[in-house]
């Protein structure tokens, strides 16, 4: 770290984020660094120009001090791929100007979203901590790793987004997960084990590995769940209950009440494999599609540097 604050930073943004609304607050973050001389040492800025663009940015980054992402959970999720390239001891610290429709990641680590300015003063305030990162076949994620009707609404809601939905947040959620539970889907069959121990058997509706609480703009998938205690929460179905019961579980997720549900089960584990016969099961991380019938899954205690 440099005599300042930040030191050496580099900001990695998506132009595209929130309809465009990333590029002025661009311009607030050179307008926040040159009233601020304790934060940066120097600042670079760089413009995404497609998918894994900023993955690929976020790889080159030895020698910086901090990376800022400005944008929504896509591109956190992006950068923090690049930066697991980065050997442990040069790896830049993370901070985050969440400007997304979801900012998942926002909530679990307590920073200000869609607000530019409250982001801002919340990083010069300086908390630095560290956390655990998720990763699944060799890709890296921060918040959240779903698979099945779970992955499906989140690809659902990402792939809205980019045929320009107005709907944001929560509300965008709750659009695609009724669409996919009313189609009556009966799961997907798979089999997994919690850290070595017995294998079971489901037809998987929910199956949510969080390093975070929630998903979704603010579903409490996992209420617990805690980025920095060493454990991923799992959220699963023990039964598959009718489309009326599964609305219901649906809407409790919003603030967590569906924990309670003997339909549902919350475990802990840092090490999951689970196997899917669909080949085409929905899988996803942050928002992100992951393909394959495999997964290994393992928590990385305290891989990443945050402010937050």
């Amino acid at each position: 770290m440099g005599a300042t604050l930040l030191g050496h930073t580099l900001v990695i943004a998506n132009p595209k984020a929130r309809s465009g609304l990333s590029a002025a607050a661009i311009d607030q973050c050179k307008g926040f660094f040159a009233s601020h001389a304790n934060l940066v040492e120097a600042c670079d800025f760089y413009m995404t120009a497609g998918p894994h663009d900023a993955t690929a940015r976020a790889a080159s980054a030895r020698g910086y001090d901090t990376v800022i992402s400005i944008g929504g959970d896509g591109i956190a999720h992006e950068i923090a791929n690049g930066l697991m390239q980065i050997n442990r001891p040069e790896r830049p610290t993370l901070a985050i100007i969440p400007f997304g429709s979801g900012n998942d990641i926002a909530r679990a680590w307590g920073i200000p979203f869609n607000n530019t300015r409250a982001s801002l003063e919340r990083l010069a305030e300086g908390r630095r901590r560290t956390i655990d990162v998720g990763r699944v076949n060799g890709e890296f994620f921060l918040e959240t790793l779903s698979f099945g009707i779970d992955a499906a609404i989140a690809l659902d809601t990402v792939d809205k987004r980019a045929k320009g939905t107005r709907e944001k947040g929560a509300k965008l959620y709750v659009t695609s997960g009724i669409k996919f539970i009313v189609s009556g889907s009966k799961g997907y069959a798979c089999t997994f084990s919690l850290d070595g121990g017995p294998t079971q058997t489901i037809r998987s509706l929910i199956f949510a590995i969080q390093n975070g609480p929630t998903y979704g703009g603010g579903f409490k998938i996992c209420p617990h769940a805690d980025p920095s205690d060493g454990r991923f929460d799992i959220c699963y179905n023990v039964k598959n209950p009718a489309i009326p019961h599964l609305l219901l579980l649906f809407g409790l997720a919003r603030f967590g009440k569906h924990a309670g549900s003997s339909a549902v089960k919350i475990s802990r584990a840092s090490h999951i494999e689970i196997e899917y016969e669909d080949p085409d099961v929905p899988c996803q991380a942050d928002g992100e599609a992951v393909h394959g019938t495999t997964f290994v899954i393992d928590l990385l205690p305290g891989e990443l540097d945050i402010f937050a």
